[in-house]
């Protein structure tokens, strides 16, 4: 489709050089993957990021949201359209004591999770530990449900502020949220029109007091395992598949089917944790989407068991 000349001007009086046109995406995304977008950009501030927003649904244009780029698949051809980047307009942590003795924590869909996490030791509050070590935004870590054994966003999430395509802003409770493994949705109360995915804005978590030092010793247990079984140091959206069922592992079941190191181009399972791919270098969407059907096909033909993606799929 591409951006028309008339749009590109729109796009340059709103946002000056905050816009990029046919900008590779293996630049924004931890797996170093992708192609074009056909414009990128970064609102600076919440009024232009509602002003986009509703632009693009007044003409038409569809976007795509973009955190910090994990759990991504960008493919070959890149996105048509328009992808927003989130970092810079909304990047807060706010925090209030509400009565209980609890707090409410509240980020902005830009924070960095491990900025949040962090934050959250530091002032001694806990309920967000689960989370050390997961890769992302707090936007998109709310959008994909992400978590652990030891709990997800769902369980901490008390309410969230969202922007419709129309310029509505909504916050949302707790009873309109629904969560379950690796996935969110709301129920929508607006008209019909406005039904489209909304941009999530903000999420307000509530948290318990705790002891600081004791909320740091756990997180560094949590990241010393994460380190020594995740490729955390290499190209990679982070978990390829969901786990079948509880206690069931997509990387146990990827390991006995003898896959880790098998390679297609510079698409490689980790030998770490099956689990993960890794680009090895200049690996391709294609050999991503070709590798994890060999993985599809071989634990079902030794497991009968039916692997589904966790990471999510963009572009063409």
């Amino acid at each position: 489709m591409g951006i028309s000349s008339e749009n590109r001007i729109w796009l340059r009086r709103l946002f000056g050089e905050g816009v990029w046109f046919d900008e590779p995406m293996h630049r924004h995304t931890s797996f170093h993957i992708g192609g074009p977008a056909d414009a990128l950009v970064m609102p600076h501030d919440s009024t232009s990021l509602r002003e986009l927003v509703e632009g693009c649904g007044t003409k038409g244009i569809p976007y795509f949201i973009l955190g910090k780029g994990t759990n991504l698949l960008v493919k070959d051809k890149g996105i048509r359209g328009i992808v927003i980047l989130l970092k810079k307009c909304l990047n807060k942590i706010t925090v209030s004591e509400i009565p209980g003795g609890a707090c409410r924590v509240s980020a902005m869909a830009g924070v960095n999770l491990q900025r949040l996490c962090r934050f959250a030791i530091k002032k001694g509050l806990a309920g967000l530990n689960f989370a050390m070590g997961i890769p992302g935004s707090v936007g998109g870590a709310i959008a994909m449900n992400a978590g652990t054994a030891d709990g997800a966003m769902g369980d901490v999430l008390e309410s969230l502020d969202v922007l419709f395509p129309s310029g509505k802003n909504e916050r949302l409770l707790r009873d309109r949220l629904f969560f379950s493994y690796r996935h969110f949705s709301i129920q929508s109360e607006v008209k019909a029109v406005e039904k489209a995915k909304p941009v999530i804005l903000e999420g307000h978590f509530l948290l318990t007091s705790s002891d600081s030092e004791l909320l740091k010793e756990d997180a560094e247990k949590k990241m010393k395992q994460r380190k020594a079984t995740q490729p955390m140091d290499q190209h990679s959206p982070g978990c390829v598949f969901k786990n079948p069922e509880p206690g069931l592992s997509a990387g146990k079941l990827i390991d006995e089917a003898g896959l880790k190191g098998f390679r297609i181009g510079d698409a490689e399972i980790s030998t770490r944790h099956g689990n993960y791919i890794i680009n090895r270098g200049s690996a391709k969407a294609a050999d991503v989407l070709e590798l994890m059907q060999k993985i599809e096909d071989k634990v079902y033909e030794q497991h009968r068991v039916k692997l589904e993606p966790e990471i999510i799929f963009a572009g063409e």
